[in-house]
């Protein structure tokens, strides 16, 4: 007998037990029936609704801006490079600036810097001419003392920019920095907000007492600390450069741009930044 068979089986001596067992109850009239309840089904409570996820909400609002007047996106090359020729002039234009899918880059340098990688392909700002300078220290390698003269030019441009005059342009281009903010895989968050924690992260850059140890990068992964010129953070004849420093090595991307500038550009920089923070959190809320 299969397995299925013997179920069967049981199944039918069960029944007919049963049958039998009811039909002597009722001749003999021995027990009284008792109907078999019928059982109570509790009601189902109705599904609670979940109301959708509230969208974050602006940390640092700006005035309503619009889009009226603006080009589209993929279009706004000429008309950024006109509006910028009017703040910064088209000498300096050329000697710092590259504009090509100006926005974009923008944004995505932006949001980069705070992170571990701030790719220098994505910068509208041009390479900063020269070669990263080292010199020998207690048997090792420090940033040299003269490797932040190539970034004077940059700091003094920089340094030239009306803070009030940049942020009116900024307001003026919101809409196409908000759009490309969410197209670069942000969809609902305040680009705004990114820039002012970008800039906070970049005022958080640690001040190392001395001369900051950095040590070349070798192609299999390992360091050297052997002396030579090169490019931190890069590649160049010389080589490239980390920091010999763990946790300044684990700084991100734009607080290392810093530390490799000096002391002194770096401060001037957060004059600055300081400046531009003041004048991006100081609107009225803005409306969405």
């Amino acid at each position: 007998m299969n397995r299925a068979t013997g179920i069967a089986f049981v199944l039918l001596l069960a029944g007919g037990g049963g049958f039998l067992l009811w039909r002597h109850q009722r001749s003999a009239g021995e027990v009284a029936t008792t109907p078999t309840p019928t059982p109570t089904i509790a009601p189902v409570a109705p599904p609670v609704a979940v109301a959708p996820p509230a969208a974050p909400a602006i940390r640092h609002p700006l005035p309503a801006a619009t889009a009226a007047g603006l080009p589209s996106l993929d279009r706004s090359d000429s008309y950024l490079e006109n509006a910028l020729v009017g703040l910064l002039g088209q000498k300096k234009i050329r000697a710092f600036l590259h504009l090509d899918g100006v926005v974009r880059q923008f944004v995505a340098t932006v949001d980069n810097l705070a992170t571990g990688d701030a790719s220098a392909s994505l910068w509208p700002v041009k390479t900063t001419a020269g070669r990263f300078e080292t010199e020998p220290r207690d048997g090792g390698m420090v940033i040299g003392d003269r490797n932040g003269d190539r970034y004077v030019p940059f700091v003094r441009f920089v340094e030239g920019i009306e803070a009030p005059r940049a942020v009116a342009l900024y307001l003026r281009v919101y809409p196409l920095l908000q759009q490309a903010y969410e197209d670069l895989g942000y969809p609902g968050k305040y680009f705004n907000d990114r820039v002012v924690e970008v800039i906070d992260n970049l005022l958080a850059t640690p001040t190392p007492a001395g001369p900051i140890a950095v040590k070349r990068f070798a192609a299999d992964g390992g360091t050297s600390s052997g002396t030579s010129s090169g490019t931190s953070g890069g590649t160049s004849g010389g080589g490239l450069y980390v920091y010999a420093d763990p946790a300044l090595e684990a700084s991100p991307a734009g607080q290392k741009i810093l530390l490799r500038m000096g002391r002194d550009n770096a401060a001037a920089l957060m004059v600055k930044l300081r400046e531009i923070r003041a004048q991006l959190v100081a609107g009225p809320p803005a409306k969405r």
